[in-house]
């Protein structure tokens, strides 16, 4: 009796975990019937996601046979890849073209009035210049000079907030910010001259400056703390919960850390995942 008691106290904790990763997993029954979930996306912010020069297929930390496909599998379905401008990627929820976006985006309190986010990865504002440019050598160096970053994202704010704090409140002249509409045109406009720095997420700059040898400096380490999050409407719990589970599943199996690894964001990695900055149930 003693002995079968002891294999009952063994079996209920596993079955317990069993139903309740089951239940965290649930899909929505439109998702569940079709399989299908589409992604919405923006291929430009390696190693996030980018196109490949070679094959111009999507790559990258959140892509194909990485995060986003290693959920896919967990969850059984299939991921449509849709792939547009940045400014789009919220539109795209609210209007019902996409079921989620998974595309670097921060998770800001401004966004949760419309959208929940699971957190997987941490990232902050970083300043760069050419290396070749002698004439911003401090972080105060900034001030009264040209920055770029991308205009729908939420470094603008950024950038002027850092401004505000660095540079107009100890009298110096404000950054002169200019936005442009994708990060590959941010770098293009700094090696032409026409602006002096830019601003861009520290997850991204290590890729960028590795596949360009001497071509980029490290201005200031990150001046903001945020993370980054899978992004759905706040109606679709159902959908966020099945995704969360499954993302659980990834960092528990070696899956996230093998992947951070792989795409050297080890500075980014989180330590676990999280539903709007708090802990899962």
């Amino acid at each position: 009796m003693r002995s079968r008691l002891a294999r009952l106290l063994v079996v209920l904790p596993i079955l317990a975990a069993t139903t309740a990763i089951a239940a965290a997993q649930a899909l929505p029954a439109r998702i569940a019937s079709s399989k299908v979930v589409r992604v919405a996306v923006n291929g430009t912010y390696p190693p996030m996601e980018s196109r490949d020069p070679a094959t111009n297929q999507l790559v990258g930390f959140d892509i194909d046979i990485d995060l986003g496909e290693a959920l896919a599998k967990v969850l059984g379905v299939r991921l449509e890849w849709q792939d547009g401008a940045f400014a789009q990627l919220m539109p795209s929820l609210q209007t019902g073209r996409a079921d989620m976006v998974l595309s670097g985006i921060s998770d800001l309190p401004a966004r949760r009035e419309t959208f929940d986010f699971i957190d997987y990865l941490k990232s902050g504002a970083q300043f760069l210049t050419l290396a070749s440019n002698t004439a911003i050598r401090t972080p105060l160096d900034l001030c009264g000079k040209r920055v770029g970053t991308v205009r729908s994202t939420s470094f603008p704010a950024n950038i002027e907030s850092w401004s505000n704090e660095n540079c107009t409140a100890a009298g110096r002249p404000a950054i002169q910010y200019v936005g442009v509409d994708r990060m590959p045109l941010v770098h293009l406009e700094l090696q032409q001259g026409r602006i002096d720095a830019s601003v861009q997420g520290s997850e991204t700059i290590p890729t960028l400056m590795a596949a360009n040898p001497n071509a980029y400096r490290i201005v200031t380490e990150p001046f903001t703390t945020v993370r980054q999050g899978i992004m759905f409407l706040k109606t679709e719990t159902e959908l966020r919960d099945a995704f969360a589970g499954a993302l659980r599943t990834l960092f528990s199996n070696g899956t996230y850390t093998a992947l951070i690894e792989k795409w050297q964001l080890q500075a980014s990695a989180a330590p676990e995942p999280l539903i709007n900055g708090e802990r899962l149930p």
